[in-house]
């Protein structure tokens, strides 16, 4: 079995003194990110580590969730960053198996359709928002449209 864990950042600021790729997470964007590393440890939900886009604000957010649940350093993928959702897919195809559960923080749109293709479910994932999602196979390159089950989804906004 596969579990991947889709991450969207946090709440990031809105400041056209800062690049799209610079923008840092808002105060509330960090406080949601530790909101949503308790409710994880809270399930014992933990992958075995992250893999993050570059940004600030996604390695701010990865940074966060991984301290609070005693992961590894985030690994960044430049390729993330702005990705479709078909180049998402490549890069989950390409993950290794010796690795069963991991998490990807990423951007919208991408995370939304990835959990549509992957499960069906077109929920809107909302900034911090986190859905886990469970595959019944043995490698990542197997990972395809409708074989995921959403088995947890949480966001900010579930106060």
């Amino acid at each position: 079995m596969k579990k991947l864990l889709l991450i969207r950042h946090a709440k990031a600021v809105h400041d056209m003194s800062y690049s799209d790729f610079e923008r840092p997470l808002k105060n509330s964007g960090t406080q949601d990110a530790i909101l949503m590393s308790e409710r994880l440890n809270s399930e014992s939900i933990s992958p075995q580590f992250l893999i993050t886009s570059p940004s600030i604000r996604t390695q701010a957010t990865a940074d966060i969730i991984a301290e609070h649940l005693e992961l590894p350093k985030p690994k960044e993928n430049a390729k993330i960053y702005d990705a479709s959702q078909k180049n998402l897919l490549a890069i989950i195809n390409k993950f290794s198996d010796d690795y069963n559960f991991i998490g990807l923080v990423g951007h919208n749109p991408g995370i939304n359709q990835l959990l549509d293709y992957y499960t069906g479910d077109s929920r809107e994932i909302s900034p911090g928002a986190i859905a886990l999602i469970t595959f019944e196979i043995d490698t990542w390159e197997e990972v395809s449209q409708d074989l995921g089950k959403l088995a947890w989804f949480s966001s900010p906004k579930d106060r």
